[in-house]
């Protein structure tokens, strides 16, 4: 593709790199500040169906069918999301008639539900199932890539979307290349990384609370302790689950959009040596810190058992934008929360691979696919229409612009479809977010690994295996319930039996290659 160097992009963003901070994974949903934290689509499992050479050929032959009939193109567009409602394919059709009207397809929209999605797009992905368009992001692309199963699409963008291609800013373009080549249309949103601590006000103004100098695990534990011994046993301050574990733990470290949380490379170290996180001082005394807040009763005794999410915490930290706020005193039925940044805005290559769509290298409509993704990221009532499902259906417009929902089943998720900065505003949301977004993207540092994916083709099993290891560690290690003195090093123990120093040496002849 026709970008600057990847040398000059890393040398600007490198120029306000924050250091303090953490998060790494999503918090809020739909429409919101990015996916769910506890979403399958996070997931970094892999399934043993991902353990082959290559992709098998589709069968084309119901869409060569169409083709031939002269009949209006109808693309499979494969996502994930919530159980669909019983009028979803109803609505997807309507929605259809505007994309016809526009561009001459219509859409088949299927949704993976969030537990099965991973499972689900290695079988379609190993089969060789027919679909058009695919949501992928960090957790499967680069296997996918090496599977053949996507569209080169460097050189048809620039032709067939030029629109496309001059609104999504080169950071993205950089951040979705594999062998320096696009095969994914990024989600331009909230692709930055920004970290946000929030606390319920009546608190901070009950004891007086200075959130001045709040940046990380550190700082607020006085605020923690000084609400915990002012509300005593009736209150835990911190209230995390399985599903909403210590959002963002590993931040400083770029996991080389490899889902793998134990290894990283930290953000700032031109070096780029990559490292188990959990032998790194700062993790441990983060561990330490969340295990003293467990046994003194400031996190709830059963955060790495329970499932449910819990309903006006005091305290929640996610990824956002200052005008987030209320989305989370929303979810949360919180009056008012004070939000302070605490992180960022970093650019990483995991970040920009969040949320992206790529085309099928089997898909009969390789260039109308990528017609469909220009005109989402484009046309403004197709958006609001993916986004938010049918006019009058499931939403109608007020007079000031803004949407209010009349219906909460529409399970196609806004984040995984295409930029947030064309879509119309929910009720009651800040006019100017989307401002806000974008001044954070456009502020965005850059971690010293932009732009490298790791290639996992190698060390598939050692990455499954290593995962599988993690996931029993991870719900004690990251609410504080283990002691990390003795949890930790049988957790590293545990990870190098499995294979992380195998992934550590080929991650780094990755990057000492790639940095060349």
């Amino acid at each position: 593709m026709k970008r600057k160097s990847l040398n000059k992009l890393l040398a600007l963003g490198m120029t306000a790199v924050m250091t303090a901070g953490l998060l790494t994974g999503c918090g809020g949903s739909g429409n919101g500040a990015s996916a769910p934290a506890n979403d399958a689509a996070q997931s970094t499992s892999e399934t043993e169906s991902a353990d082959t050479d290559s992709a098998p050929a589709a069968d084309t032959g119901a869409a060569d069918s169409e083709q031939d009939s002269g009949e209006v193109p109808t693309l499979i567009w494969w996502t994930v999301g919530g159980t669909p409602a019983d009028d979803f394919d109803e609505a997807v059709a309507q929605i259809s008639d505007y994309c016809e009207e526009k561009i001459g397809v219509r859409l088949d929209v299927k949704i993976a539900g969030w537990g099965d999605y991973d499972t689900k797009m290695n079988t379609i992905v190993n089969a060789g199932e027919y679909f058009d368009i695919m949501f992928t992001n960090n957790t499967n692309y680069s296997k996918f890539v090496n599977l053949g199963a996507f569209e080169n699409i460097s050189d048809m963008v620039q032709t067939v979307a030029p629109e496309l291609y001059s609104f999504i800013p080169e950071k993205l373009w950089s951040g979705v290349q594999i062998h320096g080549n696009v095969y994914a249309v990024p989600t331009y949103k909230d692709s930055s990384l920004t970290q946000f601590y929030y606390l319920d006000d009546q608190y901070v103004q009950k004891y007086n609370l200075d959130l001045s100098s709040l940046k990380d695990l550190q700082t607020l534990d006085p605020i923690v302790r000084t609400i915990k011994e002012g509300e005593g046993k009736s209150l835990y301050p911190l209230m995390l689950n399985q599903g909403t574990l210590w959002n963002g733990f590993f931040n400083d470290y770029d996991g080389l959009a490899s889902g793998i949380q134990a290894i990283g490379v930290r953000i700032d170290d031109p070096e780029r040596k990559v490292v188990c996180t959990l032998e790194q001082e700062d993790i441990i005394e983060d561990l330490e810190l969340l295990h003293s807040w467990y046994v003194d009763g400031i996190i709830n005794p059963d955060a790495n058992v329970v499932t449910e999410d819990s309903k006006g915490n005091v305290f929640g930290n996610a990824q956002g934008w200052p005008s987030a706020v209320v989305q989370w005193e929303t979810l949360q039925g919180v009056e008012k929360y004070d939000a302070v940044k605490v992180f960022g805005p970093l650019y990483t290559t995991e970040t920009i691979q969040g949320s992206m769509n790529a085309i099928s290298v089997n898909s009969n409509y390789k260039e109308e696919a990528l017609k469909v993704l220009q005109l989402i990221n484009t046309d403004q009532k197709f958006r609001d229409l993916c986004a938010y499902g049918v006019e009058g259906n499931h939403f109608e417009y007020l007079e000031d612009g803004s949407v209010k929902r009349l219906r909460d089943d529409w399970t196609w998720p806004a984040y995984t479809q295409g930029t947030f900065f064309i879509m119309s505003n929910q009720e009651g949301s800040d006019p100017n977010q989307w401002d806000e977004v974008k001044q954070q993207n456009e502020e965005a540092a850059a971690s010293t690994c932009l732009g490298f994916a790791l290639d996992v083709t190698n060390i598939q099993n050692e990455v499954s295996n290593v995962n599988t290891t993690w996931d029993k560690y991870k719900y004690d290690m990251l609410t504080g319930a283990s002691d990390p003195a003795t949890a930790v090093p049988k957790c590293i123990e545990d990870l190098k039996a499995a294979g992380l120093d195998t992934i550590i040496a080929e991650a780094q002849k990755q990057i000492d290659e790639f940095y060349k």
